[in-house]
């Protein structure tokens, strides 16, 4: 990919909006490493209906980029082209009407826990353990502790890339491991899921349970994309990579987390590059001492500072 080229014309070639466009919009501020160059023009669509006009009246050759929670996402140094979309506070709207919650794609996934747990409603509390937002668990059917997206959704609400609205089906959202069958380009704005009537007390525990094991497993607390690699089939990311002597590696200001080896950490002044060269030499040396071709499960966009994707 080339150098983006960022001309003020671009501004003048989008639609009328009642949300809000920044050009170079910084959107390292968003994301969990904190690292990573601006969007060409950053959105805030106003609602559902703001989104789904500019889709539709926006120029064919304007590539979209949505950007959720930053929890598993590595923006690259030399930013991202085009519009970069945020969704804000009327897409995070959560409602329970008995055993059934409605959540926007913003809603973040602990909150949908708590919605649930405050209800009486069981069947959510593997979400407090995904550092997330719905939108992102539509699109790779998060999941922890034994259980995924998968297990609880009813519906799913997408908008195609001209701004149709689809409500789909669990067979249409075609979800699998950390994916779904929904196209790339289509944007995930909210979910209906469905959970069953337990005890809040038994709730409350078996969430703080999730809790209390994310804190002593995964370095949550330091600037991290979570997991890095998908688990291979009937293998563990992390135990590759610990195998391959890679716990505690480092690269400028990156660094394969101590306390848990899946996950990179941004030690205070790592750059884009730092990170994903990290993530490439781990790669490496799992396949060399493995056999073990590891997937990015960090998603990653943008281009290099030099310009390359």
């Amino acid at each position: 990919m080339a150098a983006i080229s960022r001309t003020p014309s671009l501004l003048d070639r989008l639609p009328a909006v009642r949300g809000r466009y920044e050009p170079e919009g910084a959107i390292a501020r968003y994301t969990w490493f904190r690292v990573g160059g601006p969007a060409e023009v950053l959105f805030r669509p106003a609602d559902v209906t703001d989104l789904a006009n500019f889709l539709a009246s926006r120029p064919a050759d304007v590539p979209v980029t949505v950007l959720g929670a930053g929890s598993n996402l590595l923006v690259r140094d030399g930013g991202v082209e085009g519009v970069v979309i945020r969704l804000g506070r009327p897409f995070s709207t959560i409602r329970v009407d008995g055993a059934t919650i409605q959540a926007g794609a913003m809603a973040l996934d602990y909150n949908v826990a708590k919605a649930a747990r405050d209800a009486g409603v069981a069947g959510f509390e593997f979400m407090v353990g995904i550092p997330g937002t719905v939108g992102g668990g539509l699109r790779m059917n998060a999941g922890a502790y034994g259980r995924e997206f998968k297990d609880v959704i009813q519906d799913v609400t997408a908008l195609t890339p001209s701004g149709e609205i689809r409500v789909l089906t669990p067979e249409d959202w075609g979800p699998r491991y950390r994916g779904s069958a929904v196209p790339a380009d289509w944007i995930f704005v909210g979910c209906t899921m469905t959970g069953a009537w337990g005890n809040k007390d038994e709730i409350a525990r078996a969430m703080a349970l999730v809790q209390e094991s994310r804190e002593e497993t995964q370095p949550i607390r330091t600037r991290t994309g979570g997991s890095t690699f998908k688990n291979p089939n009937g293998q563990k990311a992390w135990e590759l990579v610990d195998k391959a002597g890679c716990r505690g590696l480092r690269l400028g200001g990156a660094q394969v987390s101590e306390k848990h080896c899946n996950f990179l950490v941004n030690t205070g002044n790592a750059t884009a590059a730092d990170i994903e060269g990290l993530g490439e030499e781990v790669r490496r040396r799992v396949r060399e001492a493995t056999g073990v071709e590891l997937t990015w499960e960090l998603e990653r966009i943008g281009v290099a500072a030099g310009g390359d994707a």
